[in-house]
Parts: C-alpha cells; structure tokens; sequence
C-alpha cells in the first residue's frame, strides 16, 4: 500500500551540519539532569493511567482481596513498559502515531473499526472519570448536586488543551503528577502490616473463583489501556514536529542511540510510578478497607468516602485530592488520544501544538469527545456501569491493537533498521499474550 504522508509533518530540503557539541553514539555519558529535562511523554502517559476509573479499580481490588493481590503491580510493570516503549519508539521513529501506521499499511475497514472503538471507550472512560471527580469535589468542599462540577473539570480540561500553548500546558501536565503522591501519603496515615504487604506482592496467591479473575482482568484493562499507546506514540511525534532539531530516525539515523535511551528511561520512571501508585492505593484499601470488612467499594469516590471512619478525616481528603488531580491529568490524554487517533485515521492535522485554526478537526473531535463525557452524565446511563463496558472495550480492544504494534515494530519496511527485536520483542509478545488471556477468561465467564 501506498505510504500516505502524515498530514502536517514538515519537509526537509537539506541536511543538518553535524554539531561537534553532541556526543558520539558509543561511549556516551547522560547526567541526571539531561535525563530529567527529557521527562515527558513517558512519565505523562504513567501518571495518567491511574485515573479516577483506575484509582476505582484498584481501591476495589484491595478492599475485596487485600494484601494479596498485590503481585498483579509487580507483574504488569515489565509488560506495560515494554508496549509503551514500543510505542513510543515507533511514532520517534517513523514520526507518525499509531492510526497513521495502521492506515498506511493495513485494510481501511481494521482502521475505522480500531478508531471507532477507542473513540468510545475514552468518551466513556471521560465521562466515569468527571464523575469521580465531582463526587470528590463534593467530598472536599461540599454541594448538593454533583453535575456543576462535571461541567467545571470538563470546560477547563477541553479550553485547556485548546488555548494554552503546547509547552506550557505540558508542564502543568508535569506538575499535576505531583498530585498522585497523595496516595503515598495515604500510606504515612494508617496502619500496614508491611510483612503482609511484602508477601503479597512477592507470593501470588489465586483464588480460583470468577470474582478473582474478574478483578485480574479489570486490573490488566485499567493498567495496561490502549489509549496509552496512542497517546505516547502520538506525543513523540509532537515533539519532534515542534522541534527543528529532530526529525523521523528513519529519514535520518543520526542520534538514535541517545534518543532510544531517553524514550527507555522516560518510560520505565513513568510506568515505575503508575505502578507504584497503583500498589499504593491497593495497600491502602487492604490496611483499611478490607481489614475492617468493607468490601463493596465500586468507585474511587466511594473509596476515599470510606476512609473517614477507619483512618480520619485526613486521608479521606488527601484520597479525594488525589482524584481531582488525576482526573485533570487523565481527562486531556483521553480525550487527546482519541482526537489524534481519528485525526491521523483521516489524514487530518493533528496536534495540541498547533493552533485551534490549523487543526480545526482534531480540536471539534477533542472538544466532541469530553463534550459527550459530560452529557453522559445526566443519561440515565450509570456513568459506572458504564466504565465497566469500557473496560470490556479496552480489554477486547487492546488484544488487535498490540498484536497489530508488535506485527509492525517487526516489519522493516515500517521500521527500517530500528525493528524492534530482541527482549523488548518478547516482553511485547507476553503482554499481548497476558491480555488475550484476560479477554478468554472474561467471555468465559460471561457464559458460565
């Protein structure tokens, strides 16, 4: 199939003079700083899968299965950062997300079928998410209806993303990771057998009953979600298209090295800390929730609600204000990677670096996408019945999705020289096994 050019990406007419001041491929040497200047769209896309229909999903697995579903944290962080690694090496490299890739070189019908069905699961995801939000804010500062905040977190998180510059509103990004510290705090405030904790994550124990594996595969949808893989393949096509300095490996070798070593170490810390959260909020719920035989915990707020009686009114708050602040992380990526994935699907210009003139398309889709996640909000729809089938979404969807990165990280044609291989490969492989797994186990016990 015909190579379409990704819509807005820059020409080059001449070749760049080398520049004696950047290292030499072998032998480099990266201070501590470099490497955190370079953090972004790793740690971004890492802090974001932990948002308020994550923090649920996490909550109520402690709160059911305590200290022992654990080893789930351990287990997914090799497999998750492999797939975003892979990811994101593949918008560096061919400087096109994954929509673009797929549109290029597989059946149309597979492309609008992937789009259409991460356009849904995110408007839903978007939607359980405003809705966690509110119900915290209604934690923390009152109200009697919840909608008003809905609207608030959803206007300011789509003008966000519309208005701000792009560099600016990455930062903020930055910053708002800050806000899932809150859930190591919680740690501080109440009382953890740490002996039990340690053995948990170290010792899987399974219970072979359909309510364990149904919380193994609500914890593999919320942790490893394929609007992650859009995001930070797309975000690494952003920055390269912003900046003069860097263009496609595959139209120019130089530099790989360093660029493949930043896009790891920014990976492996943004899935490090996703997961550490996540094992975080699951300690948390266990020491309290689950030790105090409260286990019908279904949402995030629900969750932190929970927590005043056990632990105080101090780690309900700093649980709520976690949520509020993930959630404003979360909502944008959302809604972004589903902008991008129908952007490039149409051959439109995409990107939150552009002006709201220049991409006109993918900004109506971003603002469509959380404009839905509010109106589902006063449907009699149950925006938390409704995460459940997203998840079932992403599950069902993740599994094509990953096989189809993997079959494309491998092709040369696609990869030219940078062809993922190696570990990187297999671990790839193993996360999409692990996933297909989840979605067996699900529709088995849909039927049983």
């Amino acid at each position: 199939m015909t190579r379409r050019k990704a819509a807005g990406h820059k020409s080059h007419g001449r070749l760049e003079r080398h520049k004696p001041s950047v290292p030499h491929e072998h032998g480099m040497h990266f201070r501590f700083r470099e490497v955190v200047r370079s953090l972004g769209p790793g740690l971004i896309t890492g802090a974001s899968d932990d948002d308020p229909s994550g923090i649920g999903t996490y909550s109520q697995a402690g709160a059911q299965l305590g200290y022992g579903i654990g080893w789930t944290m351990l287990l997914t962080f090799p497999l998750m950062a492999a797939v975003q690694e892979i990811s994101a090496r593949m918008g560096r490299v061919v400087g096109l997300g994954i929509a673009g890739n797929v549109g290029n070189h597989y059946a149309p019908i597979l492309l609008n079928t992937v789009v259409a069905l991460l356009f849904m699961a995110n408007t839903i995801n978007i939607a359980a998410d405003l809705a966690a939000m509110a119900d915290a804010t209604r934690l923390l500062v009152g109200g009697s209806h919840a909608f008003p905040y809905v609207v608030v977190f959803g206007v300011i998180s789509v003008a966000a993303q519309i208005f701000f510059d792009y560099r600016r509103y990455v930062a903020v990004l930055k910053w708002l990771t800050l806000s899932l510290f809150s859930y190591v705090a919680a740690l501080a405030v109440v009382h953890i057998s740490w002996s039990q904790a340690l053995e948990g994550v170290l010792i899987p124990r399974i219970g072979w009953n359909a309510g364990y594996f149904t919380t193994i595969v609500a914890i593999l949808g919320t942790t490893i979600s394929p609007y992650l893989f859009f995001w930070q393949a797309s975000q690494e096509v952003e920055d390269q298209r912003i900046d003069s300095r860097k263009h496609p490996l595959i139209e120019r070798h130089y530099g790989a090295r360093r660029e493949f070593f930043r896009i790891r170490a920014d990976t492996i810390l943004g899935m490090a800390f996703s997961n550490l959260i996540a094992l975080s909020i699951i300690v948390t719920a266990a020491a309290t929730l689950h030790a105090a035989g409260k286990t019908d915990i279904e949402t995030s707020a629900q969750a932190a609600e929970a927590l005043r009686p056990i632990a105080g009114a101090f780690a309900e708050g700093i649980f709520a204000l976690g949520i509020v602040g993930t959630g404003l992380l979360a909502i944008p990526v959302l809604a972004g990677s589903a902008a991008g994935a129908v952007g490039e699907a149409r051959g439109w210009p995409v990107g939150l670096a552009r002006k709201p003139k220049e991409a006109v398309a993918f900004y109506a889709v971003l603002a469509l996408s959380a404009g839905l996640g509010i109106a589902i909000n006063v449907t009699p729809l149950d925006p938390i019945s409704a995460l459940y089938w997203s998840a079932v979404i992403n599950g069902v969807l993740a599994v094509p999705v990953m096989a189809l990165l993997m079959m494309m990280a491998r092709r040369k044609e696609i990869m030219g020289r940078y062809a993922v291989s190696g570990a990187l490969h297999w671990l790839g492989w193993i996360a999409t096994a692990f996933m297909l797994a989840g979605v067996i186990g699900m529709f088995a016990g849909f039927l049983l």
